[in-house]
């Protein structure tokens, strides 16, 4: 829906060049990554390098995003929260706390990442799952 990436942002907010999303004015978007235009960069987010926010999702808190990283869909990505390399989280998937998302690892479903957990490699977290500490990686 690129109609939403035309309307004004709220105070407090700008929009991305690249993709129209909405960015808190205390968040940090790179030029080069892109916002699409109904996803949200809160509170000190970052997003850096070719990283994508798509659809609906929102990256809030001190949560970062980097490398060619994806979040899509409803995705959440908050806390201190990482997702870098080219690592995917999407559906309705929630990486919050200090967890780190990396390499070629994919979140999604309603699955939940939480506290120190790493997942890496070409892990595959879906569905239901709840992780809120470990490592997993494939």
């Amino acid at each position: 829906m690129l109609a939403s990436s035309t309307t004004p942002a709220p105070t407090g907010f700008h929009r991305h060049h690249n993709g129209g999303g909405l960015v808190a004015d205390t968040a940090y978007v790179a030029d080069t990554a892109y916002v699409g235009p109904d996803a949200q960069v809160r509170d000190r987010a970052q997003v850096h390098g070719d990283a994508r926010i798509l659809n609906y999702a929102r990256v809030a808190g001190n949560a970062e995003v980097y490398g060619t990283a994806r979040v899509a869909g409803n995705a959440r990505v908050y806390g201190r929260a990482q997702v870098f390399d080219m690592a995917r989280v999407f559906d309705s998937a929630q990486v919050s706390d200090s967890a780190r998302v990396f390499g070629g690892a994919m979140v999604y479903g309603i699955a939940e990442i939480s506290g120190d957990a790493k997942i890496n490699g070409n892990a595959r977290i879906f569905g239901k799952a709840l992780i809120d500490h470990g490592q997993f990686d494939q």
